[in-house]
């Protein structure tokens, strides 16, 4: 019985994996895929089987383990199965990457007047992050690893329920600071961008910003693939399970595999989609 439990647990991401690399033969009823499984299951029981001795071994101190960091540790059981949950789901649910190539960017307009714009040490932004951290998603329990992340998705909720947006003045530019912005709440797309970087930044996240064009916009940190497993089950199934229902979440791999979610005002949840594809220029906060 324990060998065919860990049978199903192998077998089950096996199956997604290669599921999705396969070409559709079109059967009906799914007659490919059922045989496929039941094919996996056989080959993994049979290789569990032959090395069923060791295998008990390492499942036995691997439980040992679990044991000890569930009474005296912070991973055990409960965090071996969120991380399963987290990985199923990621898989099933497959987000939707855009790379950029950093060394083909242009060169970020207006750079200096939005570096020294966004103030994030100014006590006005740093206190409603504080703020907003305390007011949205504070009871979030098991998740201690990703506790700025959650933090930042609670600025981005409070700051996404307040903006107004509102056009600069006709014939300008005009760059608003994150201290400035938060007195109304209002402002253009520029003006939202560095108040969401700066607040971000003030819980200690790292932002940074993408410039298309005629639009910009900001974005997260998240860490790598793993970290993105967990931040997609938080986003669909426990902080905006009804916004993001059903939709796909946003982001950019850039040239060393880091991970970056959207977090524009016109997405109504963290990796919502992208106002504009255009990439014409990134500048990070770090």
């Amino acid at each position: 019985m324990i060998i065919f439990l860990l049978n199903v647990l192998i077998a089950i991401p096996v199956f997604i994996i290669i599921h999705q690399n396969i070409i559709d033969p079109e059967w009906p009823f799914q007659i490919d895929r059922i045989l496929l499984f039941i094919a996996l299951i056989v080959v993994i029981q049979l290789i569990l089987r032959a090395l069923r001795t060791i295998i008990i071994v390492c499942i036995a101190l691997y439980l040992i383990a679990l044991i000890y960091g569930s009474t005296f540790g912070n991973y055990g059981f409960n965090a071996v199965f969120e991380d399963y949950r987290s990985m199923m789901y990621t898989m099933l649910d497959d987000p939707n990457p855009q790379d950029i190539i950093l060394a083909k960017l242009l060169p970020f307009p207006n750079k200096s007047k939005i570096l020294n714009a966004i103030d994030y040490s100014n006590p006005k932004v740093r206190n409603f992050a504080l703020m907003a951290t305390t007011k949205n998603f504070r009871n979030i329990k098991g998740y201690q690893q990703y506790r700025v992340t959650i933090q930042s998705f609670a600025v981005f909720k409070e700051i996404k329920d307040r903006w107004n947006y509102v056009n600069d003045p006709k014939g300008k530019e005009y760059i608003a600071s994150a201290s400035e912005s938060i007195e109304h709440f209002s402002g253009d797309c520029d003006d939202h961008a560095i108040l969401m970087a700066a607040c971000v930044r003030a819980v200690g996240g790292t932002p940074r910003l993408i410039h298309t064009g005629g639009h910009i916009y900001p974005e997260m940190l998240i860490g790598s693939k793993k970290d993105l497993e967990t931040i997609n089950y938080l986003i669909k199934e426990v902080l905006f399970k009804q916004e993001s229902k059903g939709k796909e979440i946003h982001y950019h791999i850039d040239e060393r595999g880091q991970i970056w979610l959207n977090l524009d005002y016109t997405a109504r949840y963290p990796g919502g989609p992208f106002m504009s594809e255009e990439i014409l220029g990134a500048l990070t906060l770090n």
